[in-house]
């Protein structure tokens, strides 16, 4: 019996297994959020595009995604709780008190002016 070869690795994969999302579609983006920035991406998305079909340019489009990209791949990368743990801190130094954990993210992210 032999051992199967490892698959080749995947575009846009880094050392370690941790994919660097620079070349992820719109919908494996998505699929790497945390369910609360996956409703705000899909809200945003719908927006750039309608605004992209009348415009004939997709240049905001191409901004958007490489932004949520980034998102992605920090959470990918750092796990979901640590990721809206980030937010938490970053509002705490905001409003200078700490922001409960059980906080809805989109309050969090209000303070955050995001």
């Amino acid at each position: 019996m032999t051992a199967e070869p490892a698959p080749p690795p995947t575009p846009g994969s880094r050392h370690g297994g941790v994919r660097s999302f620079s070349d992820a579609s719109p919908a494996e983006v998505r699929a790497a959020l945390i369910p609360e920035e996956a409703v705000e991406f899909d809200r945003q998305w719908r927006l750039v595009m309608a605004r992209a079909t009348e415009a004939l340019d997709l240049s905001e489009v191409l901004e958007t995604l490489e932004s949520w990209r980034r998102v992605a791949r920090l959470t990918v990368a750092v796990g979901a709780e640590a990721h809206r743990g980030m937010y938490r801190r970053a509002a705490a130094r905001v409003a200078g008190q700490d922001i409960p954990a059980d906080e809805p993210l989109p309050r969090t992210k209000a303070r955050l002016g995001l």
